[in-house]
């Protein structure tokens, strides 16, 4: 088989890709979905994503103590951070939109402290270029203030971007499924 349809793909690649094209349909078909939840409900998509989250916590602190109960030496440190992740999955589980509302918030403290960080950095240069350090400072700082003043509403914005995001990957990758289908 050639690999012309995929340059610089080694050829065995493109042949287990174009024997298994409809597991690449089916990532599009899922991807699509998804992004067509998250625009219709996406409350429910980030409720999910906080529970699947808290879930993931719990899971990762119940090995975090197993991997310290087998260990010898010191090892308060360790089951500490194994209980702190095990009562961070129980609170987000036990309260999704605060674990929403929590990531939202900490990503309005980052684009505050990063963009004033642009600013600062900008007012100190006398290259060019400062303009528009200084504008991407500006707007991350912007970006902030809104998700600090509205952060349900910037909850909601995140997961349609993220929604853009899976129904253009989803296209993409049918796209890749039925070209590779051809070939098959």
């Amino acid at each position: 088989m050639s690999t012309t349809s995929f340059p610089h793909v080694p050829e065995h690649l493109e042949e287990a890709l174009t024997h298994r094209w409809w597991a690449v349909a089916l990532r599009g078909v899922c991807a699509i979905l998804f992004g067509a939840l998250a625009l219709l409900a996406p409350g429910a998509v980030l409720l999910s994503l906080a529970l699947f989250f808290g879930g993931w916590l719990l899971v990762d602190g119940v090995l975090g103590l197993v991997a310290a109960a087998r260990g010898t030496g010191r090892r308060g440190l360790l089951i500490a951070e194994a209980v702190l992740t095990i009562a961070m999955g129980v609170l987000a589980i036990a309260f999704p939109v605060g674990a929403v509302l929590g990531f939202v918030l900490v990503t309005a403290a980052w684009a505050l402290l990063t963009g004033g960080l642009m600013i600062a950095a900008a007012w100190r240069m006398r290259r060019p270029g400062r303009g528009w350090l200084a504008a991407g400072g500006v707007v991350s700082v912007i970006w902030g203030v809104l998700l600090a003043m509205a952060p349900l509403l910037g909850a909601v914005v995140l997961t349609w971007w993220a929604a853009g995001y899976a129904i253009a990957f989803g296209a993409a990758l049918l796209v890749a499924a039925f070209r590779l289908r051809a070939k098959a």
